[in-house]
């Protein structure tokens, strides 16, 4: 690596000082020793030099280092959370099938010995390519069309996932969408007023029978993981949150959560939603059990959203008004 000046570090959502968690979690005295580290192990393990590594971002026990190499830049992220190694092993194998089913998608790069993921010190590292584009701008009712349009496409490339098993949970246990619902009433919700609650009860109630499938969804899309560039969705980012789910719940948790990013997380309007939802059904309209659970999913979502106490972002105005827009049906 050429020497020049330390990587800038940075936290992706926590407010702790980098250079301490950098240390505590990593086990790096400095920015440059880290930046060594990285070149070393990508001269190692994938062949490749890099001329410098500019800035390394981490979040828990992840990290992520942009670095510039002859052949472009490059994004090493790399974990020191071992029960999670199998896991981004799985995840890199799904991003790299459905790079080649055609998707946005930031595929892997391979290592020299053809893993897509390496361990090695207790450290599990992989590699890809930067996609450069902006985060979704949910103000651009383009994009948030467009974003309804790819997760709908997404949705049913990740149906077809053949290894989809993989990344099921053990011994995991699927209730039903009623009791998920009347479950987090029951244990979560004792913070928003009991109007907004029994308004959500009675309407989970007298939904029809939760008879949907499930399949592998990302689970993850907002702003944040979705990149916009030259007219189109560039890339959509992060599938460690990868979970087998209801498609209908995903849907009504992008719609909520469409607009956060890293911090001061707020709602979007209900336009905005809107937009989303018809984007997503003009590539693949909902069955009649699903636009039946619709309403219901997207005051949930909006509700789980509301913090108890202070709520500087907006969210407990955001879901009353779709509240008030239910029970004036």
């Amino acid at each position: 690596m050429i020497e020049s000046q330390a990587p800038m570090l940075e936290m992706l959502w926590e407010p702790h000082d980098p250079h301490h968690a950098l240390d505590e979690r990593f086990g790096f005295g400095d920015s440059e020793s880290a930046g060594r580290w990285v070149a070393a192990m990508l001269k190692e393990h994938w062949g490749v030099r890099i001329d410098s590594c500019e800035r390394i971002v981490m979040s828990g026990g992840n990290a992520i280092a942009w670095v510039d190499t002859p052949s472009g830049r490059l994004l090493a992220k790399w974990s020191v959370v071992l029960e999670r190694f199998p896991r981004l092993m799985e995840t890199a194998r799904l991003t790299s099938w459905l790079h080649g089913r055609g998707l946005p998608v930031s595929p892997p790069v391979a290592a020299r010995e053809g893993r897509l993921q390496v361990e090695v010190d207790r450290v599990s590292m992989g590699l890809q390519r930067e996609i450069v584009g902006d985060l979704l701008d949910t103000a651009d009712l383009n994009q948030v069309r467009a974003a309804g349009v790819i997760l709908a496409q997404l949705q049913d490339a990740l149906a077809a996932y053949p290894n989809a098993d993989q990344l099921l949970a053990p011994a995991v246990s699927f209730k039903p969408l009623t009791t998920r619902v009347t479950d987090w009433l029951d244990s979560r919700a004792d913070h928003l007023p009991m109007a907004a609650r029994d308004t959500l009860r009675g309407l989970v109630l007298s939904a029809p029978p939760d008879r949907l499938p499930r399949q592998l969804v990302h689970f993850d899309i907002r702003s944040a993981n979705i990149l916009w560039a030259r007219g189109e969705v560039a890339a959509i980012l992060d599938f460690e949150d990868a979970q087998h789910d209801h498609r209908i719940v995903e849907l009504a948790r992008a719609a909520v959560l469409l607009g956060t990013r890293y911090h001061n997380w707020g709602p979007v309007s209900a336009g905005v939603r809107a937009e989303f939802l018809t984007g997503y059904q003009s590539e693949r309209p909902l069955t009649p059990a699903e636009a039946s659970w619709l309403n219901i999913l997207l005051l949930w979502q909006a509700l789980a959203m509301v913090p108890p106490g202070d709520d500087p972002t907006g969210w407990g105005p955001s879901a009353l008004s779709q509240l008030s827009q239910e029970t004036a049906k």
